[in-house]
């Protein structure tokens, strides 16, 4: 039983690893935390670990239902949440002068950005469709044959997202630091980058829903 369980973490952190990508979604974002004070940093980063953490709570335990409540599949939820993310990213890849005018790269404290922690930040740039999608599938995968063993299995998978959610707090609260030891041309080249993977990433997760629903209409 303790092998079972541990096995389940394991499988389950290691599933949501590459989705969810704290790493990369941390180099990702740095256009958002520009000018912040470490303080803040901090406070933002925790913020969107807990919400993260929420979300995927809510997701293990009402997802499905969620979903069927509104009459949405997870395909839809992947190229709606695609569309949003590949918007953003085209606004930071805009000039300094367009950049103003969507007021991204200019936030200077937790304030200035606590109305984006939830949405972007966490939905769907942290914790998007494609996390969405793998928590259900862990859930369903790991169906216990009573409702109690069901409850053990998915309180393993709890503690996976725990642990991820850790280590978004991590490095969401150091990158930034990180990146402005660079130079100002370095920071520049590195929040373009970001902002055209933004783009793509967006694109990726967009096309993966409308093959979804393309495949499920059987066309």
């Amino acid at each position: 039983m303790t092998n079972s369980y541990i096995k389940i973490i394991i499988t389950s952190f290691i599933t949501l690893f590459p989705v969810v990508n704290p790493i990369g979604s941390a180099f990702i974002l740095n256009p958002f935390f520009v000018n912040l004070q470490p303080g803040d940093q901090r406070k933002i980063a925790k913020t969107v670990a807990i919400y993260a953490f929420i979300l995927c709570t809510v997701t293990l335990l009402a997802g499905q239902y969620i979903l069927e409540l509104f009459g949405v599949t997870v395909p839809v939820v992947q190229l709606a949440g695609g569309i949003l993310i590949a918007k953003m990213g085209w606004d930071l890849t805009k000039d300094d002068e367009s950049q103003e005018k969507v007021n991204l790269g200019k936030v200077n404290s937790y304030e200035n950005l606590k109305n984006r922690l939830f949405y972007p930040i966490t939905f769907p740039m942290t914790t998007g469709a494609g996390t969405i999608s793998i928590l259900l599938t862990l859930v369903a995968h790991n169906k216990g044959s009573t409702y109690m063993h069901s409850l053990v299995n998915l309180s393993a998978i709890v503690i996976a997202v725990l642990a991820m959610c850790i280590l978004i707090f991590i490095f969401y609260s150091s990158t930034t630091q990180i990146i402005q030891r660079w130079g100002k041309t370095e920071q520049l080249i590195v929040n373009k980058i970001t902002a055209f993977f933004i783009f793509a990433y967006g694109l990726e997760i967009a096309s993966n829903g409308i093959f979804s629903l393309i495949k499920g209409a059987g066309l």
